[in-house]
C-alpha cells in the first residue's frame, strides 16, 4: 500500500488505516476473537497505521491492539493514541454510559495539564504493552464535547503545560509526531495559530458530503504543512449505505435534507458505474494535504469490502459533479477564537 508522510517529520504511514472505536466496544460488544480477526485482516489487507484511544471502551481498545501488535515487527506499523482523558478504577454502578458496550471499569477525567498528559502516556503504555507510541493526538479538546466556557478553560490548560508535555516528548523521541484528534474545524484553527501541529485527526469534516475543512483549515494545513488524517470519511454511514430509510449521519438521523443529497450522489454513483462508497473512500486523498484515511469496523466482511473499494475506477470529473450535492456544516456556536 502506497504511504504519505506525516507533516514534515520522517513518518511515513499507510493511504488507509484502522480506527479502533468500534474494537473498544462501540455501540455492540466485539469478542476477543472477532477483535484479532478484524486486525488481522487489515493487516493482511497492507495496513500498517493504526489508531486507537483511551476513550474507546476505557482502555479496551488499547489492550486489544497492543495484544495484537505486540507480535509484529515494531518499525513494520505506526501507532497512535491520544491524551486528554484519565481514567480511574470506578465501581460498576459509576461506569459512565457513553456508547460502549461492557467497557472496562473506569471512568473519566478531563486534562489537558501537563502533568494529565505525561500521566496519560503512562498509562496508555501499561494498556498496550508497547514500548513506542509514533502519534500522541489531543483527544476532543473543542466545543463538540464540551461546549463553549469549559473548551476555553479546557484549551487554556492546554497552550499552558499540555503543549509543553507534547514538545518534550517529541523533542526526546518518545513520540515522533502530535496534533489534535476531533470532529470539529474551529478548534483546529484556534490551536493553529498559537502551536504548531505535525497532524490532525479529523472526523467527518472532509468527505465527499461535508467539506467543512475546506475553506481554512485546508488552505491553513497546506501553509503550515501539517498533515490531515481524515475519519468519518463515510459520514457515520449514509456514504457507505446510501440514503435509505434510518441512514445516519454525523452521529444521528440523517434529515430529508441530507437524505436527498446523498440520493442525488447515488445516482451520479450508478451512471458511473460504481459504489458511492468507493467515492467516499477515494475522495479524501485527492487532497495532498491528507496523509490517510481512517477505516474503523469490528467486522471482517466490512473490512475486507472496504478494502475493495480504493480499486474502484472513480473519474476525475465525477468529484465536480458531486460538488454541488455537499453540505458545510456551520461552525458551533460560540466558536473559541477571539
Amino acid at each position: 500500500m502506497k504511504k504519505r508522510r506525516i507533516g514534515e517529520t520522517a513518518l511515513e504511514v499507510t493511504e488507509f488505516s484502522f480506527g479502533g472505536a468500534s474494537l473498544g466496544n462501540l455501540y455492540q460488544a466485539v469478542s476477543e476473537a472477532d477483535a484479532a480477526a478484524v486486525l488481522d485482516a487489515a493487516w493482511t489487507s497492507g495496513i500498517r497505521y493504526f489508531d486507537t484511544a483511551p476513550h474507546y471502551g476505557f482502555g479496551l481498545s488499547e489492550r486489544r491492539f497492543g495484544d495484537y501488535l505486540r507480535h509484529k515487527p515494531r518499525d513494520q506499523y505506526v501507532l497512535s493514541t491520544k491524551v486528554g482523558r484519565l481514567l480511574t478504577p470506578a465501581p460498576a454502578d459509576q461506569v459512565p454510559n457513553l456508547g460502549f458496550v461492557d467497557p472496562l471499569p473506569f471512568k473519566l477525567e478531563y486534562d489537558y495539564s501537563y502533568d494529565g498528559i505525561m500521566r496519560s502516556v503512562d498509562f496508555s503504555y501499561a494498556r498496550l504493552g508497547l514500548n513506542r507510541i509514533d502519534i500522541l493526538y489531543v483527544h476532543d479538546i473543542g466545543v463538540y464535547t464540551h461546549g463553549v466556557e469549559t473548551t476555553k478553560a479546557h484549551l487554556r490548560q492546554f497552550l499552558d503545560g499540555g503543549m509543553k508535555a507534547l514538545e518534550e516528548l517529541k523533542a526526546g523521541g518518545v513520540i515522533s509526531a502530535y496534533g489534535l484528534g476531533v470532529n470539529e474545524v474551529e478548534i483546529c484553527l484556534e490551536v493553529m495559530q498559537r502551536a504548531p501541529l505535525d497532524c490532525i485527526l479529523l472526523a467527518g469534516r472532509y468527505s465527499l458530503l461535508d467539506r467543512s475543512a475546506e475553506a481554512e483549515l485546508i488552505p491553513l494545513c497546506r501553509q503550515k504543512k501539517t498533515s490531515l488524517v481524515i475519519g468519518g470519511a463515510f459520514n457515520s454511514g449514509i456514504l457507505a449505505t446510501g440514503a435509505k430509510p434510518g441512514a445516519h449521519f454525523d452521529y444521528g438521523p440523517a434529515s430529508p435534507d441530507i437524505l436527498a443529497k446523498v440520493a442525488a450522489m447515488e445516482a451520479i454513483a450508478s451512471h458511473g458505474g460504481y459504489p458511492l462508497a468507493a467515492a467516499a473512500m477515494q475522495f479524501p486523498l485527492h487532497e495532498p494535504a491528507v496523509a490517510t484515511v481512517l477505516i474503523g469496523t469490528a467486522k471482517t466482511s466490512s473490512l475486507l469490502r472496504n478494502m475493495e473499494l480504493p480499486k474502484a475506477h472513480v473519474p476525475e470529473d465525477d468529484y465536480e459533479k458531486y460538488a454541488p450535492h455537499t453540505t458545510v456544516q456551520a461552525p458551533l456556536t460560540g466558536a473559541v477564537r477571539e
